[in-house]
């Protein structure tokens, strides 16, 4: 069972995956986050809708095929994945190849704040020094990895991966 942090830390991200506004995640929600994102880096709308979607249909299969997902599909989601890390790791690669804009294998300051403003749609705090785990002022693929595997499914509030979508208030 999800811990409250944990819960927390999902339901920053499922406010803004709900681009509806409707208190469901559907499959045009994650349609318009790419359009979101893509319309604010300018470029690449068919890999961000891909990297998107399979999140959906993830999501989608852990709550027995249903057009609708609630935050408490998700949270089920989270229970599993310390045992099964392989689909956060994957989504986490895809990820790092939407944001990684300019194609050099690393995530600027800039290139993941504007990952921040698509799916957030503001600051992260100044978080990113948190981040940047060898302090090069940049996130290499394996930093990228690790960041997202603590966040989806980690459980400790004071690791870096905690902050990849900014400050998490305990709920």
């Amino acid at each position: 069972m999800a811990s409250e942090f944990q819960r927390s830390k999902v339901h920053l991200v499922f406010g803004a995956m709900d681009t509806t506004g409707d208190g469901f995640l559907t499959k045009e929600d994650f349609e318009l986050l790419a359009q979101r994102w893509a319309g604010l880096r300018g470029s690449d709308e068919d890999l961000l809708t891909r990297v998107m979607l399979s999140w959906w249909t993830t999501l989608q299969s852990a709550a027995g095929g249903a057009e609708q997902v609630t935050l408490d599909d998700v949270l089920n989601v989270v229970d599993v994945l310390p045992d099964n890390i392989e689909p956060v790791l994957g989504t986490a690669d895809a990820m790092f190849g939407a944001v990684d804009a300019d194609g050099d294998d690393y995530v600027s300051e800039d290139e993941y704040q504007a990952m921040i403003n698509a799916w957030l749609g503001g600051t992260t705090e100044t978080v990113f020094e948190r981040l940047d785990l060898d302090g090069d002022g940049r996130l290499s693929r394996n930093e990228f990895t690790t960041l997202w595997a603590e966040f989806w499914a980690g459980d400790d509030p004071e690791a870096a991966g905690s902050f990849v979508f900014g400050p998490v208030q305990a709920a």
